[in-house]
């Protein structure tokens, strides 16, 4: 009898995003067992602690119809191919949507092969729908009161308005990123 495949689909998901929506549906078809790793510990200063992103990724896997291997959402805070070893992964997937997530991901896919060379790293293209969406750009222009309702689910458009709409009650209004935030 076949060994179970497990994955691991590691990522910050700060916000969760249809393009993460999709590279997990895709990502289920070659694995019997994916394992969603949220980083808890992020060199990034996320919006949502790491209860809310987990609470959210958990939300959005619970309404994926059925079509592939079983999905688990976990935190993590340690070195992903560590992480990914004591899960009994065999692989740890990864999305990219362009040239520019390329060469960052190559420089990590040769660290993690010297950490642990018995876990492959798989990539998935973005598909061309979703190749342009980033977190940091749906947080920007949600916090600018743009409609982000073709990058998230209605679910994750409400969290991002709550915690967008404490953050502004906190510190005044809010500025743009790209401004000197």
């Amino acid at each position: 009898m076949a060994s179970e495949r497990c994955g691991v689909y590691p990522g910050s998901f700060d916000p969760l995003t249809y393009g993460h929506l999709d590279i997990i549906r895709r990502a289920r078809r070659l694995v019997d067992h994916l394992i969603v790793a949220v980083a808890v510990n992020t060199a990034k200063v996320p919006l949502f602690t790491p209860e809310e992103r987990l609470d959210i990724v958990r939300e959005e896997v619970a309404g994926l119809e059925n079509g592939g291997g079983s999905v688990e959402v976990r935190p993590f805070d340690n070195l992903l191919m560590d992480f990914a070893a004591e899960a009994g992964a065999s692989m740890v997937i990864r999305g990219l949507r362009a040239v520019s997530d390329f060469e960052y991901e190559f420089q990590m896919t040769g660290m993690n092969a010297r950490l642990n060379p018995e876990i492959e790293t798989v990539f998935l293209m973005a598909t061309e729908t979703h190749q342009f969406i980033a977190s940091r750009l749906v947080q920007e222009i949600c916090r600018l009161g743009g409609d982000i309702s073709s990058f998230v689910s209605p679910n994750v458009r409400r969290h991002l308005e709550r915690v967008l709409a404490s953050e502004r009650g906190a510190a005044g209004p809010l500025r743009s990123a790209g401004n000197g935030r």
